[in-house]
């Protein structure tokens, strides 16, 4: 079968066993010239394969998660709902963009596997606490930059491992600690799974934004300036985990750029 089909199928699956089983399917694919040439039809995607709930709402509408047992509860179940999202993110970038390197389609098999295992980690959780995924009202933001960014490779990988997966690393530290003080201290260890694992992630887009800057013979810095204005209008916001974003191979010139886009020369 096609990688592409193959990926496209596990992207639409709308149950969730059968959509993890499908994504770790794709570890297995053997990858020659041949099957990678194997180009499918590309669709424009609203709507990717999910179960009924959780009943989508605007940004605005999503349950207030305060510092009461059911407001930890309901923080769990949004960090559930944002690692089932990043399956389906991973899936439509091995789908979508059919002309890169084998690497690049490795490279993001692993993140979606990776993403499967910690969906899995916080469901299972969610149900030992008498919960399950798609109990609450969950919003549809990181899905929608995806739409926003299916026109090109270099967007998507400068906007979603880049920004809204590294927003995940600067915050999940305190996300952790305000768990580890609770009864719900369980989090911390899935939590570290996931920071560890999510390094390597935004690492991997890190990697195929500047590979594709370098193609195209553009300036990293002035694009992704360039991109910010155009798919969220304003600067990004801190405070920024620097050790992290680090580790996951921003340049230092990148990281004084987020604390300072007014002083970087993008012109």
């Amino acid at each position: 079968m096609s990688l592409f089909k193959l990926a496209y199928e596990a992207l639409m699956c709308n149950e969730i066993n059968e959509k993890i089983r499908l994504t770790n399917e794709l570890l297995n694919y053997h990858f020659s010239n041949n099957n990678v040439n194997s180009k499918i039809t590309i669709k424009k995607i609203l709507v990717p394969g999910r179960p009924i709930k959780p009943n989508l709402v605007d940004f605005k509408g999503s349950p207030k998660r305060d510092s009461s047992e059911l407001g930890m509860i309901k923080n769990i179940h949004a960090i559930c709902h944002i690692e089932f999202n990043a399956i389906n993110l991973a899936l439509d970038a091995i789908y979508r963009f059919q002309e890169m390197p084998i690497q690049f389609y490795i490279d993001w098999i692993k993140v979606a596997t990776e993403e499967t295992i910690h969906f899995s980690l916080l469901r299972k959780y969610l149900q030992t606490l008498g919960y399950d995924y798609g109990d609450f009202d969950a919003h549809n933001g990181l899905w929608q930059m995806t739409v926003d960014t299916d026109y090109d490779v270099l967007s998507r990988m400068a906007l979603v491992p880049r920004v809204l997966e590294a927003r995940g690393l600067d915050v999940t530290p305190s996300i952790k600690n305000k768990f580890k003080h609770s009864k719900f201290n369980e989090m911390v260890g899935i939590l570290d799974i996931i920071f560890r694992d999510e390094i390597g992630h935004v690492k991997i887009g890190n990697y195929w934004f500047q590979n594709l800057c370098s193609e195209r013979e553009i300036d990293p810095i002035r694009t992704f300036d360039l991109l910010i204005k155009k798919h969220i209008g304003s600067n990004l916001r801190g405070p920024f985990n620097t050790e992290a974003r680090l580790l996951s191979d921003f340049s230092q010139t990148e990281l004084d750029y987020l604390e300072h886009p007014e002083l970087v020369n993008t012109n």
